[in-house]
């Protein structure tokens, strides 16, 4: 006879992370604010300017501003508790948030690279002084964004995904910046889109690990730092009545709450209630895993 021993901690299972949502949500606002304010004055200097490397940023910080956005509602709805409907409640949308962070960044880095290799056919004039001044204002917002972000949880998917975005706009002021300094001391215009076609590549890769590890995270895969055969083993070996654990299933909902399902085959003469109970203390103390579900089936 098959018999269900559950290990469902649901106040340790589903506490992970939610002492930071206030701080996170408080800090992305902020971002979200300086990032906007300053994206407008961006615009209106890399059109009076002619710079793509400003235009470039501007569009970053535009995107920015949106992520940004879309991590503080991502936030404050994964506060929402569990209901009937959505049993293990908003998280995810963090994840989903984050994801979606990461396929923006990755489509506007693409942009920027096709416009650098049009305006690279084309000598066009650009006012180096405003543009020096101008990136050099971004720049200061873009470290008091990033001071504020960088304070808050970098476990949490939703927070990286928003310091992942002020960084490229550091490092787009910065392009921009080390463009305008090159413009004015030498008057060698390619260096804007040079320096925007590098920008780009950077932002890109931090695109793509974003997407990938949101993505991993989508698609149930096995949390990082867990393999599905050790654990097994060390649950088998370490724990007194068990021959064998099989049917095991690991994912998490979002990174620090991982949960687990397995079937564990005992001897005939172990005690079911304690067992299921060493198991389910293994698993938290040793791998930190704390919402588990554990089916019992004899030898």
């Amino acid at each position: 006879m098959h018999t269900m021993g559950h290990g469902h901690d649901h106040h340790h299972g589903h506490g992970h992370g939610h002492p930071h949502h206030g701080d996170g949500e408080r800090r992305t606002l902020i971002a979200a604010c300086l990032t906007g304010a300053f994206m407008i004055a961006e615009v209106i200097g890399g059109l009076w300017t002619g710079s793509l490397a400003l235009l470039a940023d501007a569009a970053h910080m535009l995107a920015d501003t949106g992520a940004l956005a879309l991590a503080f509602f991502a936030f404050r709805l994964s506060r929402r508790p569990a209901d009937d409907k959505r049993t293990f409640g908003y998280d995810r949308f963090q994840i989903v948030a984050a994801f979606a962070n990461g396929v923006m960044l990755f489509m506007l880095a693409l942009w920027i690279v096709v416009e650098a290799i049009e305006r690279a056919g084309s000598q066009r004039d650009i006012a180096g002084g405003p543009m020096a001044v101008i990136a050099g204002l971004g720049l200061l917002v873009n470290i008091a964004a990033f001071a504020v972000l960088h304070g808050g949880d970098r476990e949490n998917l939703n927070m990286r995904g928003a310091l992942a975005h002020v960084a490229g706009d550091i490092l787009g002021s910065v392009a921009a910046l080390t463009a305008a300094a090159v413009i004015l001391f030498t008057g060698w215009m390619p260096i804007d889109p040079i320096l925007s076609v590098l920008i780009a590549l950077l932002i890109g890769r931090a695109a793509l690990d974003l997407a990938i590890r949101s993505g991993r995270i989508l698609l149930e895969s096995v949390p990082d730092g867990i393999d599905p055969a050790i654990l097994g083993a060390d649950l088998t070996n370490n724990t007194d009545g068990v021959v064998k654990i099989h049917h095991m299933h690991l994912w998490c909902i979002t990174p620090g709450r991982p949960m687990a399902t397995m079937h564990a085959v005992l001897t005939a003469e172990a005690c079911e209630i304690k067992t299921v109970s060493a198991l389910r203390r293994r698993l938290t103390e040793h791998h930190g895993i704390a919402h588990i579900t554990i089916e019992v089936e004899r030898e």
